[in-house]
């Protein structure tokens, strides 16, 4: 008899495992549809209007134009070389400025987060900082470190690095008191309760920071490369609009968007490796 009902809990436990993987694949089905559909009806307005000059080509372009630009590009290459190389070039920027920053944030928020006096010495400093329009910085490394990539980065570090730090700060701040305190009462020293506490509790707040702040590092390549230099899609981009070309302004928008999904992506894919826990948990 136990046997028997065993089996039948396991087979409901099945069927209700299947239930939820068909509910799921219809809810992703759902929404790629209306994604779908939003999108055609978006540009194929777009494209339907000026075809018909209900708005004016030349300064709204048309999606097919601007698909016609990257293809162009892509085959046949920019005045200023291959395609490849600028989406290189930036790319680069941005992953280097997003290293550098995110290392820097979380080393600086543990440690704020950790020391009360540090927090005091050099949170007003940091905050004041964190007011300043950083985009304004740009000129000022681009004297400094000249027209090539330090300059970038530099700037992508500047807007990266404190979208990190205040998460990890706030993640730091943010651990269980008590689970702090039982871990202290079965020995664990400073850099245990580091390694097993104090870190994976802040995880969640880190990686969430990771979604944004590698758009600002994209941000501030793009920037540095708009006001001052030789390669890169931001360079692409003020080459385009100098020439009045719209559809190469939007071009360059485009091929920036869609890195930016793509490394959006990446890190949603890296926060489902780090913290498996949570979503076992909800």
């Amino acid at each position: 008899m136990q046997v028997q009902t065993t089996l039948n809990t396991q087979e409901e436990i099945e069927t209700r495992k299947k239930e939820m993987r068909i509910r799921a694949s219809k809810i992703k089905i759902r929404n790629l549809s209306l994604q779908i559909i939003v999108f055609i009806a978006i540009f194929g307005s777009w494209e339907f209007f000026s075809d018909k000059n209900i708005i004016d080509p030349f300064f709204f372009s048309s999606p097919s134009s601007i698909v016609k630009q990257i293809v162009e590009w892509v085959i046949e290459g920019t005045s200023q070389g291959p395609l490849y190389v600028h989406f290189v070039v930036s790319f680069e920027e941005t992953v280097i400025a997003f290293v550098i920053g995110v290392i820097l944030g979380v080393i600086a928020g543990y440690a704020l987060g950790m020391n009360d006096l540090l927090a005091v010495i050099f949170g007003p400093y940091i905050q004041m900082l964190n007011a300043l329009p950083r985009v304004v910085l740009a000129p000022i490394f681009i004297i400094w470190f000249g027209l090539g990539m330090p300059s970038k980065v530099a700037l992508g570090v500047t807007l990266t690095f404190f979208i990190v730090f205040f998460n990890a700060f706030q993640g730091v701040r943010e651990v269980d008191k008590n689970l702090l305190n039982n871990a202290r009462l079965l020995g664990a020293n400073k850099r245990q309760l580091a390694q097993h506490v104090i870190i994976p509790s802040a995880l969640t707040w880190i990686l969430s920071s990771l979604h944004s702040s590698f758009g600002f590092a994209l941000v501030g390549a793009v920037v540095g490369e708009f006001i001052g230099s030789t390669k890169g899609l931001g360079f692409l981009i003020a080459q385009a609009q100098g020439a009045f070309n719209t559809t190469g302004v939007f071009a360059g928008m485009v091929l920036l968007s869609v890195t930016a999904l793509a490394a959006n992506w990446a890190v949603s894919k890296l926060e489902t490796r780090f913290i498996a826990w949570r979503h076992v948990r909800q």
